[in-house]
């Protein structure tokens, strides 16, 4: 069994008991292998155990792997994604978690050759150092998206703050469900922001726990490697 496998093996526990705690199912959450900081042959290696998404911060690393694996996998965009960069990505991937700003959704809707699964991404903690649309922003933002075809807001998208103290984390989580249950509610043909995507390494119980639909591993799964993955 390979350090990967064994990696899977304990987070799947881990993700298991923390649906049972919330009474939800086990299918109801899936699991993006971050694979940004790690080669190849590595991301190869998560391959092989089955896991079908994987998420890339990096246009030149997003690349290189689109070129070397052949697998028939689901890639996430989870990084801030430049505006001038956009036509390099976009219809290679199948889910953007970073939808933030008109000027991207306007570039999206100029270079996608078909409908893209976006989150909008919010920065909850209005933390200077995160990216993303402060809460109170976000509804007027997709009322923006109506005449933008490319676009389907499928979810929203957050990272909690750098802190040990679970009772913030778990705020930041809950209050963004409640924003996406919102949006959920108005039923929008366009955005029918059914999906959370929050939780890392860190964190990822306690985003299950506040609803979190996918969940975002890296270094808990594929681990690191000496050398930085350009």
């Amino acid at each position: 069994m390979t350090n990967v496998q064994q990696n899977l093996e304990h987070i799947s526990q881990r993700i298991q008991k923390a649906s049972e705690r919330a009474n939800r199912k086990l299918e109801d959450v899936t699991l993006i292998a971050v694979t940004k900081e790690v080669s190849v042959n590595r991301t190869n290696e998560v391959i092989e155990t089955g896991i079908l998404h994987f998420g890339e911060n990096r246009p030149e690393g997003f690349k290189k792997k689109l070129d070397a694996i052949s697998n028939d996998v689901k890639w996430h965009y989870i990084g801030t994604l430049q505006t001038r960069k956009v036509k390099s990505v976009i219809n290679d991937i199948q889910f953007l978690h970073s939808l933030d700003r008109m000027s991207l959704a306007d570039e999206i809707e100029k270079r996608a050759t078909f409908t893209k699964d976006c989150f909008v991404q919010v920065n909850v903690s209005q933390e200077e150092s995160k990216h993303g649309l402060a809460i109170d922003e976000v509804e007027a933002f997709i009322d923006q998206l109506k005449n933008h075809e490319r676009i389907r807001i499928v979810g929203l998208m957050t990272m909690a703050p750098n802190t040990e103290d679970e009772a913030t984390i778990r705020d930041v989580f809950r209050r963004l469900k409640q924003l996406q249950s919102k949006i959920a509610a108005k039923q929008i043909a366009n955005a029918p922001c059914t999906e959370l995507s929050m939780g890392m390494s860190g964190d990822f119980e306690i985003a299950i726990e506040e609803g979190a639909t996918f969940i975002r591993i890296g270094t808990a799964l594929v681990g690191k490697e000496k050398e930085a993955i350009e």
